[in-house]
């Protein structure tokens, strides 16, 4: 009997899961992998110090026979969801990155600069990926895989089609259609839409979903979760969906629309079908300290011409409508879009990492062997 292959799922935050659950799936079930999970970076700030937190998801996760560990020697392959700190802590292993949140954000980038001397098999979701990192000049030793969205999976394999159970559990009418609200923690659009965002959707179901930054203190003050418990009590016809709920996808299936900023969340929804809406933020003044851009794409063009674009709240209904029913032209425009930013929107895309992440490890010479500065 050949020696099993030993992986490491490095998961860091709990929310990040939802970005492998299609692919763990297939190797928890595969006899010639022996899977683990490493999920340490889960902390909350309170009064200027950060706690470690432990979501009560992962006792779940565990009685399911998830097993987590501390170790990070010995194992095959890692699976991570953003690039490590510490690679060198991890040996030989054949370092795999697939991407928590796709979008519109610097931070892939940023972050491949900061660890040149790794050697990751980065597996992305379309064309538009492979072009950007390939201008972005940091690719370095890396190889860039194409093979599509493996979070979007169970979408695209019906497993969410259950609308009006998911509805109903939230004490929502399954008989509206129902709005999504996903912004970012940063740059964020949830101070300025906090009101009117309750008044204007009053003919629909709201879900509300924030950021999980948003619950944690760290990245972004507690102020804006206290902003929505404050305000959702008051609107039977909206939800605020709790810190603990950390997968979005079941909320993309039930959603006919969504407000966003400059999440992945509106990147996501387009490979839908489906018409969102992206909030207008400054986008030329918004900068990491160094004086990098936050954003790749300005928010205020991305998706132009396919989404609606708004950029004061009073126009939140109003872009409600529009993206409910969406032009001709709109969708001629949301199709070239898909087509430049996605790869095979057909719930196989786990199975296609799975394959290439086989063929790359069969072929040997794949091993990040790390330089010590």
């Amino acid at each position: 009997m050949s020696k099993k292959i030993k992986l490491l799922f490095k998961i860091g935050y709990v929310y990040h899961k939802a970005a492998f659950d299609p692919v763990i799936e297939l190797l928890l079930d595969n006899p010639q992998y022996d899977v683990w999970f490493s999920l340490d970076m889960e902390k909350k700030r309170r009064f200027f110090f950060d706690f470690p937190y432990r979501a009560h998801i992962i006792s779940e996760w565990e009685q399911q026979g998830y097993r987590f560990t501390r170790e990070t020697r010995g194992f095959d392959i890692v699976i991570a969801g953003d690039t490590l700190r510490n690679s060198a802590d991890y040996g030989v292993a054949m370092l795999c990155f697939l991407n928590h949140g796709t979008g519109i954000k610097t931070i892939l980038y940023r972050n491949l600069a900061r660890v040149p001397h790794d050697k990751y098999q980065i597996f992305v979701e379309g064309r538009h990926r492979v072009e950007a990192l390939a201008r972005s000049g940091r690719i370095g030793k890396n190889e860039v895989h194409l093979i599509g969205l493996p979070k979007l999976d169970y979408y695209f394999q019906g497993r969410f089609d259950d609308r009006d159970s998911l509805l109903r559990r939230w004490g929502l009418d399954p008989v509206k259609k129902s709005v999504l609200f996903a912004p970012t923690y940063k740059p964020t659009c949830l101070y300025e839409v906090k009101d009117e965002i309750f008044e204007q959707t009053r003919e629909y179901n709201l879900i509300i979903k924030l950021h999980p930054y948003s619950w944690m203190g760290k990245y972004a003050p507690h102020r804006q979760h206290r902003i929505y418990e404050r305000r959702v009590k008051k609107y039977p016809h909206a939800v605020l969906l709790p810190f603990s709920e950390y997968n979005i996808v079941p909320y993309y299936a039930v959603a006919d629309t969504l407000i966003s900023e400059a999440s992945s969340t509106v990147f996501d929804f387009l490979a839908l079908r489906k018409f969102g809406i992206v909030y207008d933020l400054p986008c030329d003044r918004l900068n990491h300290s160094d004086g990098e851009p936050l954003l790749e794409i300005d928010n205020r063009t991305f998706l132009e011409g396919a989404f609606p674009h708004i950029s004061e709240p009073r126009h939140i209904q109003e872009a409600v409508h529009l993206a409910l029913h969406p032009s001709e032209e709109m969708k001629q425009r949301a199709d070239a879009y898909r087509d430049a930013l996605f790869y095979q929107l057909d719930g196989k895309a786990a199975q296609r990492f799975v394959e290439k992440m086989e063929s790359l490890f069969h072929q040997g010479g794949h091993e990040n062997v790390p330089t010590m500065e």
